[in-house]
């Protein structure tokens, strides 16, 4: 995941549903799980594009994570500055969702 500044947000979720986030959770915490799907969700409804740039987002937080990458650099720049920038740059733009609000079941 990209370093930015996260900010807490509290969901509450039915018991089922919070023991099946657990199991699916896993090795991982919950809490990346469901940041991941929410930005999954809101970045668009392509599945492909929001999957792809997950996968290029955890790159690069492996890349930020390694010390060897950070510390080792060439005309100046770290290894690690060179292929976030390079990986950046891959990341697919999406089209924002659509949300549509219903109140008795109307579109508003």
């Amino acid at each position: 995941m990209e370093t930015k500044r996260l900010i807490p947000y509290s969901v509450h979720l039915r018991e089922d549903i919070y023991l099946k986030l657990k199991e699916a959770a896993q090795g991982r915490k919950a809490t990346a799980l469901v940041r991941d799907a929410i930005t999954m969700i809101i970045e668009g409804d392509d599945a492909f594009n929001a999957g792809y740039n997950k996968a290029i987002r955890d790159c690069i937080s492996v890349i930020k994570e390694d010390d060897a990458a950070r510390y080792v650099a060439i005309q100046g720049n770290s290894i690690s500055e060179v292929l976030c920038g390079k990986l950046s740059e891959m990341l697919l733009a999406q089209a924002p969702m659509k949300i549509t609000r219903v109140k008795d079941g109307k579109k508003i």
